[in-house]
């Protein structure tokens, strides 16, 4: 057991630095798209054992969201209009979120219990 969460972590380390070199060349290319950092994101409850997930910002804008699973795989993606994500689709596990609000892009660990 111990031995699969070192796994898990392992490959969420590569995964998340994976991501970071694509958004690397993604501004180097068209630097007039840079992408920010989200001010005061929350996700909660997170982990989560309930159907909904709340995504939060200092802005209302709309969020573009997907979700990832951890082999890379794409299993969700869905625009929110309010802060709350239905996530009931998902089984128990560790995923990966990435949530864009105009410019602003944001990629977070979701464990669903």
């Amino acid at each position: 057991m111990k031995k699969n969460y070192i796994y898990i972590t392992l490959f969420l380390l590569l995964f998340s630095l994976g991501a970071t070199a694509q958004e690397n060349r993604d501004t180097t290319l068209n630097s007039r798209n840079q992408e920010q950092p989200f001010e005061n994101l929350n996700i909660y409850p997170n982990p989560t054992s309930n159907d909904h997930v709340y995504i939060t910002s200092k802005s209302t804008a709309p969020k573009d969201i997907e979700i990832f699973d951890v082999l890379g795989k794409r299993i969700m993606q869905t625009t929110i209009v309010t802060k709350e994500l239905n996530v009931s689709s998902l089984l128990p596990g560790v995923y990966i979120i990435k949530i864009k609000e105009g410019e602003l892009r944001a990629t977070r660990k979701l464990i669903i219990r």
